[in-house]
């Protein structure tokens, strides 16, 4: 009995921890969004993006959208055959698979003036420590924390309460 609850309790452990482990990143955050004023080349090299996480693009609808797009695309700044159009000025990207992804701004001129942005995703089950920037324009600054840190924490909290509450159950 002590056996299967200690397997019981593991496998509990694990899951809870498994879900509370994906970032969500708002592009262009702390010091940006989606617009033409962000360096995205900077902004997305100074985080580790892993599966599971999600990136949220927040712009005006008016002014911007997000074409997920091919290389060669992305490169030439071509919106003539995106992959995905998104324009709900909230969209809510989850990377699903390891690789390269890629975004540029649909609107005349945005995507040339550098509104693209190339998402690298690595293996991996967490990414609430996103890496540091390095190079000689690095600053001394503490590394961007996620968006989801908090929520990260919220969920650990919930999901220990959920453990104690089966443990207790088992006693």
């Amino acid at each position: 009995m002590a056996a299967m609850r200690t397997i019981l309790l593991t496998v509990a452990a694990m899951t809870i921890l498994s879900t509370a482990s994906a970032a969500i990143y708002n592009v262009g955050e702390p010091g940006g969004a989606w617009d033409l004023s962000t360096n995205y080349d900077t902004w997305a090299s100074s985080r580790n993006f892993q599966t599971s996480d999600q990136i949220v693009f927040k712009y005006s609808p008016q002014a911007h959208d997000v074409l997920e797009v091919s290389k060669a695309d992305y490169d030439s700044c071509n919106t003539a055959s995106p992959v995905t159009t998104l324009n709900s000025r909230n969209d809510v990207v989850t990377l699903t698979a390891i690789g390269t992804r890629y975004f540029i701004c649909g609107f005349p001129g945005h995507c040339a003036g550098g509104m693209k942005v190339k998402i690298n995703v690595m293996p991996g089950s967490s990414s609430s420590s996103p890496a540091p920037a390095s190079g000689p324009n690095a600053s001394n600054a503490a590394p961007p924390t996620p968006v989801s840190a908090a929520t990260n924490v919220e969920a650990m909290g919930f999901g220990l309460a959920v453990l104690l509450a089966i443990a207790g159950l088992m006693a």
